[in-house]
């Protein structure tokens, strides 16, 4: 377990897990009234949460997948990160992707959010690299059975 300092400039409770085994906290908009977005529309919907996360960590900004399957709402930066320094508020780009307008309701949950450790790497510039079995082979290289 890590801790994670966080203010919470909202009237909504602190994201929590919802159940012992659930690898994301849901996270709520701070929005004053209902806000309608057009199909296709974007914004940057603010949470009222600011996060001191400890070095090494990050948090991912994912999908409810229940908004999404339901009401064609997601993140439109998938996974969007927020690093260990960064001190400002929380916000999510949510875009609707469904046919029809969508409101998002004051307190709702819009997303959930993961807590990970990071890992650096060290990039070393070579001139070739190992063979595999697969090579270049890039997109849809294997089939589609």
């Amino acid at each position: 377990m890590v801790e994670v300092k966080i203010i919470n400039k909202s009237n909504n409770p602190l994201p929590h897990y919802e159940s012992a085994m659930a690898a994301g906290m849901d996270i709520r908009c701070n929005i004053p009234h209902p806000l309608t977005l057009q199909p296709f529309e974007r914004r940057l919907i603010p949470t009222g949460l600011f996060m001191q996360l400890p070095e090494g960590y990050e948090a991912q900004i994912r999908p409810r997948s229940g908004l999404a399957l339901k009401r064609g709402l997601t993140v439109l930066n998938t996974p969007g990160t927020i690093d260990a320094d960064y001190r400002g508020e929380i916000g999510v780009i949510i875009i609707n992707l469904s046919q029809e307008e969508q409101t998002i309701e004051p307190a709702e949950r819009i997303c959930q959010m993961v807590i990970q450790p990071v890992t650096h790497a060290t990039l070393t510039e070579v001139t070739e690299l190992n063979d595999t079995e697969r090579g270049t082979g890039g997109f849809g290289h294997s089939g589609t059975k």
